[in-house]
Parts: C-alpha cells; structure tokens; sequence
C-alpha cells in the first residue's frame, strides 16, 4: 500500500466515520441529556481512535476495525493493544467530558436563576399595567393603544328609526 493508498483510505474511513456519528447522534436524540452525551463521546471514541499496527513504517489504523478483524479471523496480537487503546482514549474523552460538564453546571444555574427573575419581572410588571383601576372601565376600542375587544356589543352602530 503505498502513502497515496493509505491517506485515501484513511480519508473513506473518515468520511464513513462521521457518518455513523451523525446516525448514532440522530438515533440518542430522544435520551435523557445526561446519558445522551456520554454516550456520543463513547461513540466517538469507538470510531475515531486509532492504534500503531507497525511500529516500524508508523502506520495506524483504526482500534475498532483492528480488534474487529483480530479476533474474527484470529490472525494477529494487535486486539490487546487496540483494546488498551480504546479503554486509554475513552478515560481521557470521558474526564474531558467530566470537566466539561462541570464547568457548564454552574453556568446554567445562573442562566436559569437569570431567567426566572426576568419571567418575575415581567409577571410583576404585567400586574402593574393591568387598567383595574378606571372607574368605567375600557371598552378597548379606544384611541389610547389598547386593542379593540373581539365580541363587543359597543362596536356596532345602531340607528334610530324613522
């Protein structure tokens, strides 16, 4: 396999890689967010991690094929090496996940705390401009901004008859 060979196989895998990601991600929409993106970054993990199959010319290829292929045809040692592989990248992905997550928790409290505040306000500033206090009350067709009522009784015009 020459290094042209190599890079355009490695492009096809890529290519198919993100692929299956993006089904994996439409198929885990409907979990519960919590057990959705650890799963994802363990996909990812699955798909784009790669293991050394010759040290020599420096060449990878990736885990998942490799222990795939290693133990169903029995032929090489490289499954072992391919699993520590996947067990070493998945530890990192999912402590940068850990910290990720522990970094946008308390970013969310406070927009959620921020948003509750301003429904209040808007609430308490809703309450306050309510017209309760006119003694005839509005009939909402008015020339002050209110809207017209839908069903008033007042809108129609009546003519005496002669």
């Amino acid at each position: 396999m020459t290094e042209n060979d190599y890079l355009i196989a490695w492009g096809l895998y890529a290519f198919a890689a993100v692929g299956c990601l993006l089904v994996w991600m439409r198929l885990t929409t409907w979990m519960w967010r919590y057990l959705r993106e650890p799963l994802r970054v363990l996909m990812a993990v699955l798909l784009f991690s790669p293991t050394i199959i010759d040290p020599v010319k420096a060449k990878v290829a990736p885990s998942i094929a490799i222990t795939a292929l290693d133990l169903a045809f029995k032929v090489g040692n490289n499954a072992w090496r391919a699993i520590s592989d996947l067990f070493m990248y998945s530890m990192i992905a999912l402590g940068i996940y850990l910290i990720f997550v522990l970094i946008r928790l308390p970013i969310e409290r406070a927009s959620r705390a921020r948003r509750e505040q301003a429904e209040a306000a808007k609430a308490a500033a809703r309450a306050d401009d309510r017209d309760d206090d006119q003694p005839f009350g509005g009939v909402g067709d008015d020339r002050y901004g209110r809207p017209p009522v839908p069903s008033n009784p007042q809108r129609t015009r009546v003519e005496p008859r002669l």
